[in-house]
């Protein structure tokens, strides 16, 4: 796999793979709806407001699953030099805020019938809006600074330093009183919901990720060519101002 570190080399694999897991998610993002909607029953509490649950989860281990390919970027960016590991950090970046954005949305429309209220400040609510401003943080970074590598390096450390909210986000109902209950899913006891609902659940979950991996072969796809484009940019304009070569090295 290391040969696809080759620009031109992942361009191909992109091309073949993004129909392939577009056509993927969409048939699990269909299945899982189905079930959803159809096949779960509605929870003895909560009536039909837990199907949220199946649109919410989903999207806030999405969330923390987007950071931690950013932080593995970060990673082949500051350790390795990986080649593509800064378009792929770059590229997670907005991935990674819409899902826990979503996760937040989907929360508060959730809570506010079983909680009585939109919003509380409790440690999982918080540290996940924490998350969420980590995202844009990393975001503005980005385009803040125009020079690609160095932008790559400092979101890098940035990425690298904001790692530590994700096992506070994970643990936060176990260390914490909260409103959350603890996981439901992933336990050591085994799941704590019925299969009926677990499956839709995961199936979900399944198809949020395949859909996250679409897009994020695509990003990373235009930000190489974006890349490219910049460089010839600055190659046109260095044959008029010679002081542009040494940038269009970089």
């Amino acid at each position: 796999m290391l040969k696809y570190a080759n620009p031109t080399l992942f361009l191909a694999l992109a091309a073949r793979l993004i129909p392939w897991l577009g056509g993927a998610s969409a048939l699990a993002l269909a299945l899982g709806l189905y079930l959803t909607f159809f096949v779960a029953p509605d929870d003895y509490q909560q009536g039909a407001s837990v199907k949220i649950m199946y649109v919410h989860v989903p999207a806030a281990w999405l969330g923390m699953m987007c950071y931690m390919v950013m932080t593995s970027a970060a990673l082949g960016t500051l350790v390795w030099r990986h080649p593509l590991a800064d378009a792929a950090q770059k590229a997670a970046a907005p991935l990674g805020a819409a899902f826990t954005l979503l996760c937040l949305v989907t929360g508060s429309l959730w809570g506010k019938p079983m909680w009585g209220t939109w919003w509380v400040w409790d440690a999982r609510l918080t540290s996940v809006l924490v998350l969420f401003l980590i995202y844009l943080g990393l975001i503005g970074l980005w385009r803040t600074i125009e020079e690609p590598s160095q932008a790559a390096r400092a979101a890098a450390i940035l990425t690298l330093v904001g790692v530590v909210n994700i096992p506070i986000i994970k643990f936060s109902v176990d260390w914490w009183n909260t409103l959350h209950q603890p996981s439901s899913v992933f336990r050591l006891g085994g799941p704590a919901i019925s299969s009926a609902m677990m499956w839709p659940l995961l199936i979900m979950a399944l198809a949020f990720t395949l859909l996250f991996f679409t897009l994020h072969l695509m990003e990373v796809r235009n930000e190489i060519l974006r890349r490219r484009l910049r460089r010839l940019s600055i190659l046109a304009a260095s044959a008029e101002d010679p002081d542009l070569s040494a940038e269009a090295a970089q």
